[in-house]
């Protein structure tokens, strides 16, 4: 009788320990999402936003992810490459979105920079035990042809050294679209509410295979 009460607390103990250890990870089950305007729904109804939308598509999720929206409208990846530090210590992410890029483009400045500042975030997270996810962008065609070129395989140049998961366009069947215009607000750099399920789908093509890591 002894013996077979000791086996049973001995499982019970298992038990709790184990559950103790599966409430731990859903703890850390928490996406970090360091953007821009283009995350931080600029000019949107709240909630109406891609990230907004990943988490109501991620709170049906099992298991569940918090996701925790750091996007600043106007920052650049300088700013981000600044924010990031204390933004990993403070959320203990398990999961790390880079979306940033776009302003410095708007700003013109060099590729060099944005490349470094990206390479930069994605080693600090990689570094504090997160899985890393960039999104590109691209510019017109206005900007050059050899800048818009660069710039938009910068992104994979960054993704491909550091392992990081690669959303290739965040704006793909938007902003090349046939019908772009009705796409996007009015000062046409910002897309409306109505893009932003859309912007949703082109993340969540390579995310789906990317929660399973970190």
């Amino acid at each position: 009788m002894i013996g077979l009460r000791a086996a049973g607390a001995g499982a019970i103990a298992a038990l709790a320990s184990s559950g103790t250890a599966l409430a731990a990870a859903a703890q850390q089950r928490k996406i970090l999402v360091v953007g821009d305007s283009l995350s931080a729904e600029y000019g949107l109804p709240r909630g109406s936003g891609w990230v907004a939308l990943l988490e109501a598509r991620l709170a049906a999720h099992k298991p569940a992810y918090t996701v925790i929206n750091a996007s600043i409208s106007g920052d650049t990846t300088s700013g981000g490459r600044s924010r990031l530090p204390a933004l990993l210590v403070q959320h203990k992410p398990s999961h790390v979105v880079i979306e940033l890029g776009g302003n410095d483009a708007l700003r013109g400045l060099p590729l060099a920079m944005t490349e470094a500042n990206l390479l930069a975030m994605a080693q600090a997270a990689r570094a504090a035990g997160a899985a890393v996810m960039l999104v590109g962008m691209q510019v017109p065609p206005n900007y050059g042809q050899a800048y818009s070129r660069d710039f938009a395989g910068l992104f994979g140049k960054v993704a491909q050294r550091e392992r990081a998961a690669l959303v290739p366009f965040l704006l793909a069947g938007i902003a090349d679209a046939s019908d772009a215009q009705k796409w996007f607000q009015p000062d046409r750099i910002h897309p409306t509410a109505q893009a932003h399920p859309r912007m949703l789908e082109n993340v969540w093509q390579v995310m789906t295979g990317w929660l399973g890591r970190g």
